[in-house]
């Protein structure tokens, strides 16, 4: 083999070949000459990007590793399409719009109208393609940019809608609750990704409040919690199994509360000074017993209110749980659940059937962050500005133990510069859950490279899959394809334009919002 000259200029080498797989039409000739023979199809799926944005170095190794997968293909006899793709809806463009349109609430959307707002996202969504294009193409990747397809595009879009049909045929498809970041300001959820745009320092209140075992008298469970607007949707107790509890008799109080061992400094501060001896405790407490947290559950307690005590799933509330999510590094070892804000409550409650999926929530908050009629006492009242209120009725009510402040990292609103909750919205869920199994078992089917993602990493992520809410509360993407009555006693799922066609007499050449939002379906 001859040594390759001193000189040799592999960049411009690469150039040249390009140039001549131009001139010489090398790869549309390959395909030509596959489907000429009927050659095996061989399906690649490939992921297309944002062209919002310019390709980086991730791109560029991914798009390596995909083309060498599909020249194989194609060398080994197979016929492989391979057009670009772009990646069109989703937050990345209207994140994009929001700032360029100084949007900071979901009404100014309303306003300027949904066809305006997705028409300006639109004209964004393709403007770095001939960039992609040359660099792609540079890179020597064979890739059909002549017949190109768009997640906004009316046939891709509807495939989506096929594909969400056949998921609804199966059964697969229900409605129930996601806990979620939730700007109060604009009255929408947010994505995880807007969430962490915008960290602030802030002191909130933290207090301690004890709830009465029902069948030990004199003798409460205390939780602790920096939210205490949450604590009249308060409907079960959670501990860990395994860590050890104490039953303490308060000597100031004499009140005897149940702790994490680990945790007595929560109530007792002085616990965590420098000067604190041990003969110092005898003071302040008597520990009159130890348990641990299995010996917990399922005890009945008194609850902080009856707000919700005529609920159709009373019967399963006030009652102590257990997951290993509870931790002894702050608080009490015991954490208070309120299944409408908080994306652990609601999980635990539903392992626990203290609700049921897809049921309705104790929720006494709307989408401005206000209290409702649920709850008296702070009706009308911002959840943020009733904690006062609360904690004073709390100490009226004699279960206040400890008021204290917290000063700490929390999310707030990128758009409105207000603080976030975490609230259950609405949205329809794949059950991902009744057919883990099935993934799984397929999963054992497949080739990885290497093998230790598909037994490990990929393994685990299947077997701890939970049911996937795939609706978003946006503009522009593919809209849910059901239409509903507002009980929900009716409900269809479109899987095409010409369905929608047959059931409502409208006939439409875009699935965008715009379009298909006033389209009614007769009952």
């Amino acid at each position: 083999m001859s040594s390759l000259p001193g000189n040799f200029e592999f960049a411009k080498a690469e150039e040249e070949i390009c140039a001549k797989w131009k001139e010489e039409s090398t790869f549309k000739t390959q395909n030509r000459l596959s489907e000429e023979r009927g050659d095996e199809e061989y399906t690649f799926y490939d992921g297309p990007p944002f062209a919002t944005g310019l390709p980086h170095y991730g791109h560029i190794l991914a798009g390596t590793i995909k083309d060498v997968v599909t020249r194989y293909a194609a060398m080994t006899g197979k016929t492989v399409e391979r057009r670009a793709g772009w990646d069109c809806h989703g937050l990345p463009v209207e994140y994009e719009i929001d700032q360029k349109l100084n949007i900071t609430h979901r009404d100014q959307v309303l306003e300027m109208g949904i066809d305006k707002y997705n028409e300006t996202c639109r004209s964004i969504v393709t403007r770095y393609t001939t960039q992609w294009e040359a660099t792609v193409t540079r890179l020597g990747r064979w890739i059909d940019f002549e017949n190109d397809y768009k997640t906004m595009d009316p046939t891709f879009m509807e495939s989506v809608w096929w594909v969400f049909k056949e998921l609804f045929k199966k059964g697969l498809v229900y409605q129930g609750y996601k806990v979620m970041p939730f700007s109060t300001a604009c009255g929408t959820p947010l994505s995880n990704f807007e969430a962490g745009l915008n960290y602030k320092d802030v002191n909130d209140p933290a207090i301690v409040v004890h709830f009465p075992l029902l069948e030990d008298e004199g003798v409460s469970l205390v939780a602790w919690t920096t939210t205490p607007w949450t604590l009249p949707s308060n409907i079960a107790l959670c501990v860990h199994e395994k860590f050890e509890y104490v039953k303490v008799f308060d000597k100031a109080s004499g009140n005897t509360y149940i702790v994490a061992k680990s945790r007595l400094a929560q109530l007792y501060p002085n616990m965590n000074s420098k000067k604190w001896k041990p003969k110092m405790a005898e003071d302040l407490y008597e520990i009159k017993g130890t348990l641990l947290g299995k010996d917990l559950v399922g005890k009945k307690y008194k609850p902080l209110f009856d707000f919700f005590a005529n609920d159709e799933n009373a019967g399963e509330y006030w009652r102590v749980l257990s997951d290993n999510y509870v931790t002894d590094d702050a608080g009490t070892g015991i954490v208070h659940q309120a299944p409408a804000f908080g994306e652990d409550d609601y999980r635990v409650c539903l392992a626990h059937n203290v609700i049921v999926k897809g049921g309705e929530l104790p929720c006494p908050v709307d989408t401005n962050g206000m209290f409702t009629d649920q709850v008296p006492q702070v009706k009308g009242i911002h959840v943020k500005k009733a904690d006062d209120i609360l904690i004073a009725l709390l100490k009226e009510n004699g279960r206040l133990v400890q008021k204290d402040s917290l000063f700490h990292s929390y999310p707030f609103c990128w758009r409105s510069d207000t603080p976030l909750i975490y609230k259950a919205v609405p949205s329809w869920f794949i059950k991902v859950e009744e057919i883990k199994d099935k993934i799984v078992e397929n999963n054992k089917k497949t080739y990885w490279v290497p093998n230790a993602v598909k037994e490990g990493r990929f393994h685990n992520w299947l077997v701890d899959a939970r049911d996937w809410a795939v609706s978003r509360n946006r503009f522009w993407g593919t809209p849910i394809p059901i239409w509903a009555s507002e009980d929900l006693s009716e409900v269809i799922c479109i899987g095409s334009i010409e369905e929608l066609a047959e059931l409502s007499g409208v006939t439409v050449d875009d699935l965008h919002r715009e379009t298909v939002d006033d389209i009614t379906i007769p009952s």
